[in-house]
């Protein structure tokens, strides 16, 4: 089924993440004197369905787009978005270095094979793109490195610099007056490590950073939108289980345990997939 864009708030609008080829959320984000864009996607035709979609809702003026980090899905859309885009220091300089990629189906396997390219990313990419594929990176126009606000129209939007275990160059983006906070991948694990890992340090820090924007609405990338108590419930777990892994450390099975204890029930398959990004960390 075609994803179809929909309405945040009265001036955001966002198309949904889709699975299928690990698209993430695009979303525009519209002042009264200008328009960005929060992602690049994962490819041109990613980002003519996005223009498509908004374009129904009048929204047809988009003047930058604002990268959330460096990942291929985040990213690899900015040659047909063709917009001043901005992003963190070190995303610009992930992008420069994959200038350089081939990206023919012996040139990823041999990435994943050496550690450089992870194997989800790798199929993912194989079927966004088939067989034939042109793939052209373009590194961002203008560069931050700890925070920057624009000014939209009546609408302001501070892009942060807030790191993690998922990328190092991870920024959120909040809208002051429409209290949402994009996150990105910020919360979510690392993926090119040899085991999606979560550290305790990182992930407290995160939250932390997180923890200064006041929001109502927290977007994940490939998710859902969260209301306030529904990612105080995600933000809660995250706490408990970093709490659990310093209590216990390499006792694995103690800690598993404890975390059943705290929760009062057995843990849900992402639960358990929390816990053991947690274990890795440690390793």
């Amino acid at each position: 089924m075609r994803k179809k864009c929909q309405q945040l708030t009265d001036r955001i609008y966002y198309l949904p993440h889709d699975p299928t080829t690990d698209r993430p959320v695009l979303a525009a984000i519209c002042g009264d004197h200008r328009t960005i864009t929060i992602d690049a996607g994962n490819s041109g035709n990613h980002v003519d369905l996005f223009f498509r979609e908004i374009a129904e809702h009048g929204i047809n003026n988009c003047h930058a787009t604002v990268l959330t980090h460096w990942h291929w899905d985040h990213s690899f859309g900015m040659e047909r978005m063709n917009l001043l885009t901005i992003a963190h220091e070190q995303t610009k300089a992930y992008l420069e270095e994959m200038k350089e990629y081939d990206w023919t189906d012996e040139a990823l396997d041999y990435r994943v094979g050496i550690g450089l390219e992870n194997q989800f990313c790798s199929d993912m990419i194989k079927k966004e793109y088939g067989t034939h594929r042109q793939i052209t990176i373009v590194p961002p126009n203008i560069t931050f490195l700890d925070e920057l606000t624009i000014d939209l129209g009546n609408l302001h939007c501070t892009i942060k610099h807030v790191g993690g275990d998922h990328a190092n160059d991870s920024s959120v983006v909040f809208v002051k007056e429409e209290s949402v906070l994009f996150l990105g991948d910020s919360l979510y694990p690392s993926v090119y490590t040899d085991k999606p890992k979560y550290t305790v340090r990182h992930v407290r820090l995160l939250l932390e950073k997180i923890a200064v924007f006041d929001a109502q609405t927290y977007v994940l990338s490939h998710e859902q939108p969260l209301s306030a108590d529904e990612f105080q419930v995600y933000k809660e777990l995250l706490q408990m289980i970093c709490d659990v892994t310093d209590k216990h450390q390499h006792h694995y099975e103690t800690l598993t345990e404890d975390v059943k204890n705290q929760l009062g029930r057995q843990l849900s398959p992402l639960e358990k997939e929390v816990v053991n990004c947690f274990i890795n960390g440690l390793e």
